[in-house]
């Protein structure tokens, strides 16, 4: 299992817009094996789900780590993740989150939350961020090494920095 991946895919999954299976589907463009077990019931599982994720990702923004962990914990704790060995290529045994039979949001919570823990654990709990961009209020997971991160994007780092550019510039015309 690659858990910063899968950290960066809850963060992933906390941003997206998911009204309905196609969007879902959208959503895992770069995982098309998924796409024919989309069903409607995974979509109103996620939204739930990205609902009480989101605050995960706050909690560690406001740097409460006992929130952090509690939060995590109690989600572990309704979301129950079943690791298991995976032989689909038998020259690369490795682990996945969830048994075959498990559906699409199953799958994307299991990996969502062992992410999460495992990046907890091993980077600490404040590695979890929100978007310092005032019009954004997407999410993101920080592994900068010195946990530096403030924008879910360049995009809107870019953004932040031209308003502060030009706010410098408005300023230094008026006086």
């Amino acid at each position: 299992m690659d858990f910063i991946r899968y950290a960066e895919r809850s963060a992933s999954l906390v941003n997206a817009e998911l009204p309905d299976a196609a969007a879902l589907r959208a959503h895992l463009a770069d995982r098309v094996w998924l796409h024919r077990s989309v069903v409607d019931e995974d979509v109103r599982r996620l939204q739930q789900f990205q609902a009480e994720l989101r605050g995960v990702f706050e909690a560690s923004a406001a740097d409460d780590v006992p929130l952090v962990v509690r939060s995590l914990n109690d989600l572990l704790a309704r979301h129950p993740v079943t690791p298991m060995i995976s032989d689909h290529d038998p020259d690369n045994l490795h682990m996945h989150v969830a048994n075959r039979a498990a559906s699409v949001a199953e799958l994307l919570v299991g990996e969502a939350l062992m992410g999460l823990a495992n990046l907890v654990c091993d980077l600490g709990a404040t590695r979890l961020g929100t978007c310092s961009e005032t019009r954004c209020d997407n999410v993101f997971v920080d592994t900068s090494p010195n946990q530096s991160r403030r924008y879910c994007s360049d995009r809107c780092s870019s953004r932040a920095n031209v308003a502060a550019f030009r706010a410098r510039q408005r300023a230094a015309a008026a006086s």
